[in-house]
């Protein structure tokens, strides 16, 4: 695996997905390009999409509403790791 810091479009498909892997998500078997995480306190669905990473976060907050942000791949890996596996 490349380092951290390094943009993660350098980052080889097969790497970027064992990297969601190890982050405990799990792949879509009809839709490749769409993982889902589930954690004690929040769930989430992760696409890879042409340019970003695009992260909806289900029933989030007290309107239990969903959210949904965008992250470029020109970010590092450490860095959207941060702030999406940091949860909403």
């Amino acid at each position: 695996m490349l380092p951290a810091d390094t943009p993660l479009y350098s980052h080889p498909l097969p790497q970027i997905e064992q990297w969601l892997k190890n982050q405990g998500c799990q792949q879509d078997e009809n839709q490749l390009h769409c993982w889902r995480i589930q954690k004690s306190s929040w769930e989430a669905e992760l696409w890879l999409d042409t340019e970003q990473i695009t992260v909806r976060y289900f029933q989030v907050g007290v309107k239990t509403q969903d959210i949904q942000r965008s992250f470029k791949y020109s970010l590092s890996r450490e860095d959207i790791q941060e702030a999406v596996f940091a949860g909403p």
